[in-house]
């Protein structure tokens, strides 16, 4: 499944009036939005799979989520609609599910429209099921409520499906059967052999051929973030750069894609916080949504890029996602919550873009006359007669050709945005705020907030962190298992293999910024799910969905990097470190496992599984293992010496020496009357060093 043009910003408005269907008892922000449609709308449980074929009426799938602009115009054209929605219930067990809440019915139907349409998809995703068996048999994603772009009137597609369903029956079953050996087909077999080091070669090589030389990114526009395609051109120059001068082209595609995109107007330049993507080459106009999950993995990319080149770009960007982070998107309770819409007021942008006539009020001329070649308001408007602001130039540059201090233009720059911020949040409507907290999304933002915490020296970070992972615990783990999401005092769904893997993550990221016992006993726990609910013992790799979920039509072990990393990727990852940290051979045999079963894909399409060449490059070139035994008064200079370089291959546990009782191979590595740090490679470790400075990276 492949990012779409149809994966837009939304209003999160439908009509509130008029009487409720059955999604306003959901915890869905994107189910309740069509709570009050005329539409008999279920939502997906037993309940309605037994109404369709009980009354032998097909099943009309309709896949979404509240930051997407197309599935709320396909609502206002046609769900809202009483002519449509009468056509719909009177032909149709309707179902609407979120794509959020309900990845595994996503990502089944998505891969299914696109063997049937022969076209990647996106959303909105209608899909027309089967009712005996839940098997698509007309699949595609919006359809206008009249003709036009090439489509069908929403209202003529539904009376011909209907009359297929009635008179095509045969042919229907035998499409069915053929579709059921394709999606089997796709699945990846086991017996592979893992691979050597071509398909990290071969990813390299296709990244540098879809590189935008100009205004960085791979390919052309709609252009995405895909963080893990930069992280893993920033770990091949480091490892290049161990024996050498380093990749530089590597380097250069990472750092000056990031640093477009955090100059570019897919970056909001007065709040922080990256959008979905960019319509455009030039990472100018987004669509306006921002979602958690992308900007998790942005926040750590720049610290990343950070530490590597003490460019204050880097910094400055990390600490603005951060602080909005922060600010906007942790409830009360602790989670995170999942995306800001990208409409208010039902225009796309209207919270982030600008008048000119209207900045220049707001601004003394000097400040006006700062950021005004900053950010293009010297240049025609940008986005339907107005400005979105987009970094053309740097301040630097302005000041130099204004004659001024540097310094003097910078603080210029920041009164100006300073105030346009406090004008926009105090007096415009603010985007709808999708309020549910997924485990997932949770894990990347917590990940990235526990290295922020740790890179830039900020306590607030981790405290943010461990509050987000402190509501996980206590809300969305219960009896040794995870739940997927929670909204309004409710936590609900079974977990998928992306919520342990990336919550696995997330806690080997918090044990390198600060220990604490429980969280690796909780890294163990997860750890030990994986292979118990979602490893394949006999093919290798990992299940999206637990041995005890429910069946569907089919159970997919998804390999490639999509919106967000592969569980798989993330899984292999993590367990060899965890493997290589405790001594743990269960551990290292489910990643070897994984990499085999995915070493077709890895060799045929390397830049598209970058999480899982990561975790073959540690497979290759085992990663380094430090871990530091001292009283708590030395612990932190010997834990910042050990992390003050950019080392992606080194995982670094700072453990107190009171602490006692460890598992596996760490209860090996004893405390001693001074400071120690131990280090492994791998199966094979060193005898202790005695000084910080033996912990520096080369």
């Amino acid at each position: 499944m492949t990012d779409s043009s149809t994966d837009a910003g939304t209003d999160a408005g439908t009509d509130a009036g008029g009487p409720t269907n059955r999604l306003a008892e959901t915890t869905s922000p994107y189910l309740q939005q069509h709570a009050h449609n005329p539409v008999d709308w279920w939502p997906w449980c037993d309940e309605a799979l037994a109404l369709a074929r009980e009354q032998d009426k097909p099943i009309l799938l309709s896949v979404g989520y509240s930051a997407c602009h197309w599935c709320h115009v396909m609502a206002h054209e046609s769900f809202e609609d009483p002519d449509t929605a009468a056509l719909m219930n009177r032909l149709f067990v309707n179902i609407k599910v979120d794509r959020e809440e309900r990845p595994d019915i996503d990502k089944i139907y998505q891969t299914a429209h696109q063997l049937l349409a022969q076209r990647t998809g996106g959303w909105p995703l209608t899909v027309f099921l089967t009712p005996d068996d839940c098997k698509p048999f007309f699949a595609g994603t919006y359809f206008p409520k009249e003709r036009r772009h090439g489509l069908p009137a929403f209202s003529e597609l539904l009376q011909g499906v209907e009359r297929a369903y009635r008179e095509q029956r045969e042919a229907i079953r035998q499409q069915n059967d053929s579709l059921m050996q394709a999606l089997a087909e796709l699945e990846p077999k086991g017996g592979g052999e893992i691979p050597d080091s071509a398909p990290l070669e071969g990813a390299r090589r296709q990244l540098a051929g879809s590189f935008d030389r100009e205004h960085g990114g791979f390919g052309k526009a709609p252009k995405f973030p895909h963080p893990t395609n930069m992280e893993l051109l920033l770990r091949h120059y480091a490892a290049t750069a161990v024996d050498g001068e380093g990749d530089r082209q590597a380097l250069h595609m990472a750092l000056f894609t990031l640093e477009r995109m955090i100059r570019g107007g897919v970056n909001d330049q007065l709040r922080g916080g990256f959008c979905r993507y960019s319509t455009d080459d030039r990472w100018m106009i987004p669509h306006f949504e921002k979602m958690l999950y992308d900007n998790g993995p942005l926040l750590a990319l720049c610290c990343d890029a950070w530490q590597l080149t003490g460019d204050t770009v880097f910094r400055d960007a990390a600490e603005a996602t951060a602080d909005w982070v922060v600010a906007e998107m942790q409830s009360p309770e602790g989670g995170y919550y999942s995306a800001l819409d990208a409409d208010s007021e039902g225009e796309e942008g209207k919270f982030y873009v600008w008048d000119r006539a209207e900045i220049e009020e707001l601004l003394t001329p000097k400040e006006f006359a700062v950021l005004a070649p900053v950010f293009g308001l010297d240049r025609p408007p940008n986005f339907e007669g107005q400005w979105n602001l987009h970094g053309y130039r740097t301040v630097d540059d302005v000041a130099a050709e204004q004659g001024l201090n540097p310094e003097i233009a910078r603080g210029l720059l920041m009164t100006a945005r300073t105030k346009l911020l406090a004008i926009r949040d105090d007096t415009r409507v603010r985007p709808g705020l999708d309020d549910k907290v997924l485990t997932s999304w949770n894990a990347l933002m917590i990940k990235g907030m526990a290295r922020a915490a740790r890179v830039l020296d900020r306590p607030v970070y981790l405290a943010s962190a461990e509050r987000a992972l402190g509501f996980i615990r206590e809300t969305l783990w219960h009896d040794g298992r995870l739940l997927a999401t929670y909204k309004d005092g409710k936590a609900h769904l079974d977990a998928y293999l992306d919520d342990y893997a990336l919550l696995l993550d997330a806690l080997l990221e918090l044990l390198q910024t600060r220990w604490r016992r429980e969280d690796l006993d909780f890294a163990v726990a997860l750890a030990d799910v994986l292979l118990e609910q979602f490893h394949d013992g006999r093919d290798g790799g990992f299940y999206f969905t637990g041995n005890d979920h429910e069946q569907l039509i089919q159970r997919p072990k998804p390999l490639g990097d999509e919106a967000m990393p592969s569980g798989n990727g993330v899984a292999a990852l993590c367990l060899q470190r965890l493997g290589h940290l405790l001594g743990e051979t269960r551990y290292l045999d489910a990643a070897r496992d994984t990499l085999a079963l995915a070493a077709e894909p890895m060799r045929r399409i390397p830049y598209a599984h970058g999480t899982l060449l990561m975790a073959l490059d540690e497979y290759l070139s085992p990663p380094e293992t430090i871990v530091i035994r001292a009283g708590e008064d030395a612990l932190g200079d010997w834990r910042q010496a050990a992390l003050r370089a950019y080392a992606p291959r080194r995982t670094v546990l700072a453990i107190p020496s009171a602490e006692d009782g460890l598992p596996g191979a760490l209860s090996a590595m004893s405390a001693g009357d001074a400071p120690l740090a131990y280090r492994c490679r791998g199966t094979v470790c060193e005898a202790p060093v005695t000084t910080p400075d033996a912990l520096a990276v080369g």
